[in-house]
C-alpha cells in the first residue's frame, strides 16, 4: 500500500520514511500541504500520515481539503501531533480525522495504527468488489435482479438459525455476515455461458445443460485465483466455496466435483437450498413460479438427498420468513395454486 507522509522537519520525516519502508509500505513524502494536496489529488493514495503544525497549510486544513473533494475511494487520514486537550480533538476529528498519533512517534504504535488502517480500507474494497461482480452477473443474465437479494436473504436466515443451534464451530456472527455478502456471486460463472445458452428462452438440451453446468467451475477458479492472490481476504475463500460447490448435492450427485455430504463447504450447503427455493418459486419462461407449499414439498422430498437435513430442518423452522422474504422481494407473484408439470 502506498503511503503519503507530510512532515516539514526532515528528521522526523526521514524516521517516519524508514519505519515505513521497513514495515512494508511504499512511502512518498511532502514537506508541505499544499505539495501534499497535488500528490492526494494523482489519486494513489489511500493512506495519509500529516503533521499538524505546518506552515501554509496545516495538516488540519489539508485534511479538510481531503475530505472536500470527490474521491473514488476513502482516504485514511493520520494526524500527528504534540497538541494535547479535548478541543484540539475535537478539532481534528471535525475536520475528517480518522486518528492521531503523538509527536515523537512510536514506531510500533504506529505499525499498529496503520494495520487498523488497513483493515478499515480493506472493507471498503470488499464491497466494492462483492457489489461489482454481482452486478456483473446480473448484467449477463436478466433473471438474476430480485434473484441476488432473496439469495442472500434466505442464506441469512439459516445461517443464523444454524447459528443458534451450536452445531456448526465455525458458525458465529462474522460467518453469517460474509455469507450475506458473498452469496450474490454463486452464479458469477454465468459471464463465461455463451449467450445462445444462458439467454435461451426455453429448457435446455442435454448438451446445452453440460455447458450451462460449466459456470460452477467458471465462477469458482475465478474466484480462487483471487483468493489465492489474497489468501487473507476470507470473503473471497467463501465466495471461492460458494460458487463451486452450490450445485452439489448432499448424496454425491450433484457438479461439478460430485461432493458428498459435509465433504461439501458449510455456505454451499446453505446456498444449494436457497438458490433451489428461489428458482422454484419464481416464474421462468419455461415454468410458473410455484406456490410455497409445492416448492417445500419438494425440498422436503431433497432431504438427504439434495440437501442436507440439517438445513432442511432449518428451512422448516424458518417457512414464515422465507415466505415474507418472497413476497416483499419479488416484482411478482403468480397464481399460488399452480403446480408443477411433469
Amino acid at each position: 500500500m502506498r503511503v503519503l507522509v507530510v512532515e516539514d522537519d526532515r528528521d522526523a520525516l526521514d524516521l517516519l520514511e524508514n519505519a515505513l519502508s521497513y514495515f512494508g509500505y511504499e512511502v512518498t513524502t511532502a514537506t508541505d500541504g499544499a505539495a501534499a494536496l497535488e500528490e492526494i489529488r494523482t489519486g494513489q493514495y489511500r493512506l495519509v500520515i500529516s503533521d499538524w503544525e505546518m506552515p501554509g497549510l496545516t495538516g488540519v486544513e489539508l485534511c479538510r481539503e481531503v475530505r472536500r473533494r470527490m474521491s473514488s475511494g476513502y482516504t485514511y487520514f493520520i494526524l500527528l501531533t504534540a497538541r494535547t486537550g479535548t478541543h484540539n480533538l475535537v478539532e481534528g476529528l471535525r475536520a475528517g480525522a480518522d486518528e492521531f498519533l503523538s509527536k515523537p512517534v512510536d514506531p510500533e504504535e504506529l505499525e499498529v495504527r496503520l494495520r487498523v488502517a488497513e483493515r478499515i480500507l480493506s472493507l471498503e474494497s470488499r464491497d466494492v468488489v462483492i457489489f461489482s461482480l454481482a452486478k456483473l452477473a446480473e448484467a449477463r443474465d436478466p433473471e438474476t435482479g430480485a434473484h441476488l437479494e432473496r439469495i442472500r436473504e434466505y442464506c441469512q436466515v439459516l445461517a443464523r438459525h444454524l447459528c443458534a443451534s451450536g452445531r456448526y464451530p465455525e458458525l458465529d456472527g462474522d460467518y453469517v455476515h460474509l455469507l450475506y455478502l458473498t452469496s450474490p456471486l454463486h452464479d458469477i460463472g454465468k459471464v463465461g455461458i455463451p449467450d445462445d445458452v444462458l439467454l435461451k428462452p426455453g429448457r435446455l438440451t442435454p448438451e446445452e445443460f453440460e455447458i450451462m453446468k460449466q459456470h460452477a467451475v467458471i465462477g469458482g477458479t475465478t474466484l480462487s485465483a483471487a483468493a489465492e492472490a489474497h489468501p487473507r481476504a476470507k470473503y473471497l475463500q467463501m465466495a471461492r466455496d460458494i460458487a463451486y460447490t452450490h450445485h452439489e448435492k448432499f448424496d454425491g450427485s450433484g457438479y461439478p466435483y460430485g461432493l458428498k455430504g459435509e465433504a461439501i463447504p458449510l455456505c454451499g450447503r446453505i446456498v444449494a437450498l436457497s438458490d433451489v427455493y428461489d428458482a422454484l418459486t419464481t416464474a421462468r419462461v419455461y415454468k410458473p413460479a410455484y406456490s410455497h407449499d409445492v416448492a417445500k414439498n419438494i425440498i422436503l422430498e431433497g432431504r438427504g438427498k439434495h440437501f442436507d437435513p440439517e438445513i432442511v430442518d432449518s428451512f422448516l423452522a424458518n417457512e414464515q420468513r422465507f415466505i415474507e422474504i418472497r413476497e416483499r422481494l419479488s416484482e411478482s407473484i403468480e397464481d399460488p395454486s399452480v403446480c408443477p408439470t411433469a
